[in-house]
């Protein structure tokens, strides 16, 4: 069972604050699942213009959460001679299909991302992704990244 720090994390994406949204990762089981989080805070820049007297996490921002999630898995889950290249890749996001936001997500809460890879056909990778706040779901979609050289 393989956990990542937020250092760990920006060892592998390209993504730096306040566009970082995985703050740790729990769980990895390669080229099939991947467990991580975020705690959202009201500190985040977003939370000035959605909206100031009612803050709601946006939907979108919890999408690309779980993308970056599902970027992790593909380059934890790549073959040694890829890995060793890893540096001059760079995962990009090629579509959300049925995405569907189920409850607000608000400052305090903890947004746990489950990543399950539904296809894989070489640098292509297709995932379900669900986020969870105290174990009920929030958000969910199907997320399709691809793995190119830099």
């Amino acid at each position: 069972m393989m956990r990542l720090t937020v250092m760990d994390i920006q060892k592998i994406l390209p993504h730096r604050y306040p566009f970082l949204l995985v703050d740790r990762v729990t769980k990895i089981d390669k080229g099939t699942f991947i467990e991580g989080y975020k705690n959202v805070s009201i500190s985040e820049p977003v939370f000035q213009g959605h909206f100031p007297d009612h803050p709601i996490y946006p939907g979108v921002m919890i999408i690309e959460g779980m993308a970056q999630a599902g970027g992790i898995l593909a380059f934890k889950s790549l073959n040694e001679e890829d890995a060793a290249n890893e540096e001059n890749k760079v995962v990009y996001f090629m579509s959300i299909d049925k995405a569907k936001f189920r409850a607000p997500v608000t400052p305090g809460d903890q947004l746990i991302y489950c990543i399950t890879v539904l296809k894989h056909r070489g640098a292509v990778w297709q995932f379900a992704a669900k986020a969870f706040v105290d174990e009920k779901l929030v958000a969910e979609a199907e997320l399709k990244a691809m793995i190119v050289d830099k």
